[in-house]
């Protein structure tokens, strides 16, 4: 199926149809409990009602859309926008003037602003700060010590974030902070956006409070690097300078709140996403030491046995593919929203206008019709003559259209040379109170999980 086969009708059309009503919803809270229950089953079982199926978050009805060429479809039409549950829910994080919440000209405003940051030209240049950050993770741990995996993949993140794009003398105080208060927002916003209560989530309750005081702490946090910035008086040539001199659509200096805003799309999704990726990243390596080890002699193919550099990541084909992999099978950003903003058609079914629409990359990408042994963690599935007979969009790690993710590029050559540093140092063994089960919240994450190095 082709995205022209499902682009949008007539909304007129007689053959369109209302999508089925997904089973299990209960009173009051509709399918928000089996949401909260076990978000991750119940979106991959969705594809069994339909390739569009309505469901009711309280007293919203949402739809969602299940394969990989109506997501596609979605993701490249004019008549969906950011916006719904995900999106409402990360708004006190994320404000209402960033790129990542932006729409229309805005948003294409902004993106103009920091895209060059992210030109794959630019890249290169972050290269000496990203080698530098992962050979020092390797040489901060110690064989036979524990890692606490969430601590430095928020560490390493963090710190190759504001380095790259923010050039600031990022204290590991503040990774500790933003780790900590990452936590704790993504988990309450992932409740709000499945279970839409609205002013119960105002009371002053424990779980809100401390809601309220992390959220409090990551925009002290943003106003920190900016004030610093200020005083400083210095204009490096990074995204936070660029920020500081643009423009708006008259040509007035835009204004604090969507520095603060930008600064913040920066610092929190990204860091979260990249985070959550090396833990899982990690995770592989202790459960598949096998592609540890091949990933350690591709390495040294290439080296040499020199430390691996910038520069070699695009020779290592199997390092990267099991980079791919590891996001095939736990997706960073499992679960996105969108939103009608005219009355349209997907798949055959009616959309109407104001209509929330949800869907998962986590299901989309472990789905058996989409993937030979779906659930089998196989980098080599990522070989040219094997990926082709992948479906389109069935793999979006970094979104399409013109919303992906500015930062692929950039993500993808740290993560790949952050894997290449690790596997050629150590083997990892899980240790006793380790928990690398699935933590479900915005985001998706192991819950606990501490490593221990094995020097090679």
């Amino acid at each position: 199926m082709t995205v022209e086969s499902v682009k949008p009708a007539a909304v007129d059309a007689p053959e369109l149809r209302e999508p089925p009503l997904a089973g299990g919803g209960v009173p009051v809270l509709g399918h928000g409990l089996k949401l909260v229950r076990d978000p991750l089953a119940f979106m991959s079982r969705l594809r069994e009602h339909g390739d569009v199926v309505r469901l009711k978050l309280g007293p919203k009805t949402v739809y969602a859309v299940t394969t990989p060429a109506l997501t596609g479809a979605m993701a490249l039409s004019t008549d969906y926008k950011i916006d719904g549950p995900l999106w409402e829910s990360l708004e006190g994080l994320l404000g209402k003037e960033g790129v990542a919440t932006a729409n229309g000209p805005r948003h294409r405003r902004q993106r103009r602003t920091i895209q060059p940051a992210f030109r794959l030209d630019a890249i290169p240049a972050y290269g000496p700060i990203m080698e530098e950050e992962a050979h020092a993770l390797t040489e901060r741990w110690r064989g036979g010590e524990t890692v606490d995996c969430t601590s430095e993949s928020f560490r390493v993140a963090v710190r190759i974030a504001a380095r790259c794009l923010l050039r600031g003398d990022f204290m590991d105080e503040r990774a500790e902070r933003l780790c900590v208060a990452l936590a704790t927002v993504f988990r309450g916003m992932y409740r709000r956006m499945v279970v839409p209560l609205g002013p119960l989530y105002r009371l002053p309750l424990p779980a809100n409070r401390e809601f309220n005081r992390a959220l409090a702490d990551l925009h002290l946090l943003v106003d920190e690097i900016v004030a610093e910035r200020r005083a400083s008086g210095q204009k490096p040539d990074d995204l936070l300078t660029a920020l500081l001199a643009a423009k708006d659509e008259n040509g007035d200096p835009i204004g604090e709140q969507e520095i603060h805003d930008q600064v913040v799309a920066i610092l929190t999704p990204g860091s979260e996403t990249v985070a959550s990726t090396i833990m899982w990243l990690l995770q592989v390596l202790a459960e598949h030491p096998e592609h540890g080890d091949r990933v350690r002699a591709e390495v040294e193919s290439v080296t040499g046995g020199r430390p691996v550099a910038f520069d070699d990541v695009r020779k290592l084909t199997h390092t990267n593919n099991v980079v791919v992999e590891a996001m095939r099978l736990r997706p960073a950003v499992w679960i996105l929203t969108r939103r009608a903003v005219t009355d349209t058609e997907l798949g055959g079914y009616r959309i109407p206008a104001g209509a929330d629409i949800i869907y998962s990359p986590y299901a989309i990408q472990r789905d058996g019709k989409s993937y030979a042994d779906n659930l089998e963690f196989d980098p080599d599935r990522w070989l040219p003559e094997r990926a082709k007979d992948v479906p389109r969009y069935a793999m979006s790690p970094f979104s399409v259209g013109n919303r992906k993710c500015p930062s692929d590029h950039f993500s993808m050559a740290q993560l790949s040379l952050i894997t290449a540093a690790v596997a050629t140092a150590y083997r990892f063994e899980q240790v006793a109170g380790s928990n690398d089960t699935t933590r479900v919240g915005i985001t998706l994450r192991p819950h606990s999980l501490l490593l221990k190095p094995v020097p090679r």
